[in-house]
C-alpha cells in the first residue's frame, strides 16, 4: 500500500509541480517521509499510525487535506 501511495505522490509532483524530493524510510519499515522543502509528506501503515497517534499530537492543527 505504501508503495502505491508514494508512487502516486512522486508521479503527481514530478508531472505537475516539477518538484524534487528527498525520501527517508521505506515501505518495508511501514513509514516513508517525502521532503519537498516547503511540504513534507508522511506515509505510515495503519499499525504505526495507531502507535504514534499523530492525530492526537496535531489535534490543534488545521487540516488541509485528509486521504483515506
Amino acid at each position: 500500500m505504501l508503495n502505491a501511495l508514494s508512487d502516486a505522490v512522486l508521479e503527481k509532483t514530478k508531472g505537475e509541480f516539477k518538484k524534487r524530493n528527498r525520501v527517508e524510510g521505506s515501505p518495508e519499515t511501514g513509514w516513508l517521509l517525502m521532503d519537498y522543502g516547503d511540504v513534507v509528506v508522511h506515509l505510515l501503515d495503519p499499525e504505526l499510525r495507531a502507535y504514534y497517534k499523530l492525530e492526537e499530537l496535531w489535534k490543534e492543527g488545521k487540516i488541509l487535506l485528509r486521504l483515506q
